[in-house]
């Protein structure tokens, strides 16, 4: 017992003499971590600089790929329309112009988005508007309209006429 003591006794006044002997091995030393000093700036400082960012959105290039991005308005105007029928009873009309592939609109719940082609690996023709949070997915059998906010489907199974016909003529052989 007195051994047991003496090397609690002794384990305890090497500690005193070395603190770095007391700390656990698994401890590591903690860092303060360094503290920013935060800029004011005037509210007219901040305009100037959200100016060209906001004019370069509204007139970005085809390429770009912000969240924001304003497409416009769409101008359905001499558009080609194509009615498409979707499960649940969903309608879709989409106008499209011969000459501008790289731009569509859409009907969606009563009101007419712009949406801009986006390149795909797999051929599918996907048009998209990030501020609104719309895709367009037409691939030769259907179509399908997606939420990229919420991650889920608006309308499938959407079929414009043609379709109708070609999946009818499948579905019966």
């Amino acid at each position: 017992m007195k051994k047991l003591l003496y090397v609690l006794l002794l384990a305890g006044m090497s500690s005193m003499i070395n603190p770095a002997f007391a700390q656990s091995t698994n401890a590591a030393p903690k860092k303060e971590a360094a503290k920013k000093p935060v800029k004011k700036t005037s509210k007219k400082a901040v305009e100037e600089k959200a100016a060209p960012v906001a004019a370069g959105a509204a007139g970005s290039a085809a390429g770009s790929n912000d969240d924001d991005e304003d497409l416009g308005e769409a101008n359905i105007e001499g558009s080609t329309v194509t009615n498409f029928n979707c499960e649940l009873g969903n309608k879709i009309t989409t106008y499209s112009n011969v000459g501008d592939d790289k731009y569509m609109a859409i009907r969606w719940k009563d009101k007419v988005h712009r949406l801009r082609r986006i390149g795909t690996s797999t051929g599918a023709n996907r048009f998209e508007n990030r501020k609104a949070g719309l895709v367009w997915i037409n691939i030769p059998t259907k179509a399908m309209l997606l939420d990229s906010r919420k991650g889920q489907q608006l309308a499938n199974e959407c079929r414009d006429p043609e379709q109708t016909k070609a999946f009818a003529a499948k579905t019966k052989s």
